[in-house]
């Protein structure tokens, strides 16, 4: 997107506040999805609560929202993620063959991973780590630059207005919805699982924004960024707003 190869595209709120804070153009115009993360470990281990991952091996991919959620998970329970515990660096795609295989003890990851964990008999979900004091549920927001907004706003708009619509269509025609999700390959079976766990989202407001600047504080806090961004310029919330507006023509 930066190159100029995409108008828009999605992110998760870590990576456009990293983004930002590197001073590199990125504005959120409209949200993408909330929840989608769960902490996994084997269905045969002892592991119930998070202070039993102590000493245990976790899976997880450096500088991304399920690591800021793993970390948090980690300081609620009392375990230094340097000392306490073993983070070992595993492609999102392989977390589940590492668990099953008996080469990590846990994951956090998005879906479908864990609710494919659970599907095929391996894994089980220890944890949601959604903390509504803090972060909550915030995942992902549509970007796009500042010089796209400047020199073709009105598409902009066209496609924050037509993400608008076809999420609330889907939210309110879940089959729907989870049949169009199952032809992108994932398996409907995991799905119907993983459906509680996802949340589709469009509109931003203040609240959002302030839970993105409680992600920034915490992300400068754990080192996964050197200096927290201006967390009001990174939002634009006229695209939503005008979408609302198209929502109740």
């Amino acid at each position: 997107m930066l190159a100029g190869s995409l108008d828009m595209c999605g992110s998760t709120v870590a990576l456009a506040l990293t983004a930002a804070s590197k001073g590199e153009p990125v504005v959120a115009v409209c949200g993408l999805c909330n929840k989608c993360s769960a902490l996994v470990v084997r269905k045969d281990s002892e592991i119930h609560k998070p202070s039993d991952l102590k000493g245990k091996k976790i899976a997880y991919v450096p500088g991304t929202m399920h690591h800021v959620l793993l970390l948090e998970v980690l300081r609620r329970a009392g375990l230094d993620p340097e000392k306490d515990v073993h983070l070992t660096r595993v492609d999102f795609f392989d977390m589940g063959q590492a668990l099953s295989q008996g080469a990590v003890d846990a994951f956090l990851s998005g879906e479908p991973y864990p609710s494919l964990a659970v599907v095929n008999g391996y894994g089980r979900i220890l944890a949601y780590p959604y903390y509504g004091e803090d972060v909550g549920t915030i995942n992902a927001v549509m970007i796009t630059t500042r010089d796209k907004i400047k020199n073709n706003r009105r598409l902009i708009q066209q496609l924050v207005n037509a993400h608008a619509m076809a999420t609330e269509q889907l939210k309110n025609r879940p089959e729907e919805w989870l049949n169009l999700a199952s032809r992108f390959g994932t398996d409907r079976k995991v799905l119907d699982i993983a459906v509680g766990n996802m949340e589709l989202a469009w509109d931003l407001d203040k609240e959002y924004i302030q839970r993105a600047k409680n992600l920034a504080k915490r992300m400068k806090e754990l080192g996964m960024i050197s200096q927290i961004p201006d967390v009001d310029a990174l939002f634009d919330l006229s695209f939503v707003e005008e979408a609302r507006k198209n929502m109740g023509k």
